[in-house]
């Protein structure tokens, strides 16, 4: 029996090879088969917030993509819990409406942004996988949907009000791992397993077959993306262990203590002293203190005192 090939994960791939233009079949067939329309990418860009430095985006990756009708598609690929990941997503569009207009422009000339967020947590209380938030207006009296005049429509060349604002897609793909035959659900797939089955028939995955192969990689290239595998995954054990030690001892010392107070305040120093120890075996690994600050939440001067 052949061997099946190995692939990368997107999120490396995202940040390593889908910024070549041979390589933007991969990124158009997953924006096609999420949004339900053909979608060309004319190049990539560049934005304060789409750095190359792995230092300052070990645990989310950005992709910004023009298509040839001049709309932004913001893609965020996030490994580790993050509490403020909606309040995130709103920055980011917020600074690419204000990156990409000329002082001196008309609004008209605000572009329209896709913000695509793939997830490995559970974000809020959803039990879906795939989530779409847009803007309306609606009557608070008669729930009437406002709607624009024909001229607005046919000067801004949309349909609705909810066309000219930004609109989000969540994607919780942690922990899917059933093979389907719908196109997005096997995407998710192999957003979560880098598996693609020979039966694979969403658009852009037969792309990322040929182009996302570990095989094709230079030995340089898998080093690194092996170091990479490693961190995300060192790095969600270190947060998850410390989680879980503050929320034993909290609840040991407030059944203790038989008051809610002293539950809260058991939860709280329980995992701050477990994340204080991780953040010290972060340190003697050699780990930067940016780092050791985003993922654990300890101040430069708490990592100092280690």
């Amino acid at each position: 029996m052949d061997r099946q090939p190995q692939y990368i994960r997107f999120d490396w791939a995202m940040k390593r090879l889908l910024r070549d233009k041979a390589n933007f079949g991969v990124l158009e067939g997953f924006l096609t088969t999420l949004l339900g329309k053909q979608i060309k990418i004319q190049k990539l860009l560049e934005s304060e917030s789409n750095q190359e430095d792995e230092d300052d985006k070990q645990n989310r990756v950005d992709v910004l993509a023009e298509d040839d009708k001049g709309e932004l598609y913001l893609i965020e690929v996030q490994n580790e819990s993050e509490l403020a990941y909606f309040q995130r997503m709103l920055f980011g569009t917020s600074k690419l409406v204000t990156e990409y207009i000329n002082r001196g422009q008309n609004y008209e000339h605000i572009r329209k942004i896709y913000s695509v967020n793939i997830v490995y947590f559970n974000l809020g209380g959803g039990t879906d996988i795939v989530y779409h938030g847009k803007t309306e207006f609606r009557g608070m009296h008669n729930g009437e949907l406002l709607s624009l005049s024909p001229f607005q429509q046919q000067k801004f060349k949309v349909d609705a009000v909810s066309d000219l604002y930004p609109e989000y897609f969540i994607l919780k793909v942690n922990d899917f791992n059933k093979w389907s035959k719908v196109p997005l659900e096997q995407w998710i797939y192999f957003l979560n397993t880098a598996e693609i089955p020979h039966d694979a028939t969403a658009p852009g995955l037969a792309e990322a077959r040929k182009k996302l192969q570990l095989d094709h990689m230079t030995r340089a290239e898998r080093e690194a993306y092996y170091r990479h595998l490693d961190n995300v995954v060192i790095l969600k054990d270190n947060i998850s262990t410390a989680r879980g030690e503050g929320r034993l001892e909290g609840r040991a010392e407030g059944r203790a203590e038989g008051r809610a107070e002293g539950r809260k305040e058991g939860r709280e120093e329980g995992r701050t002293e477990a994340l204080a120890d991780t953040a010290r075996k972060m340190k003697l690994g050699g780990m930067d203190d940016k780092l050791i600050m985003q993922f654990t939440g300890l101040t430069a001067d708490e990592i100092a005192k280690l």
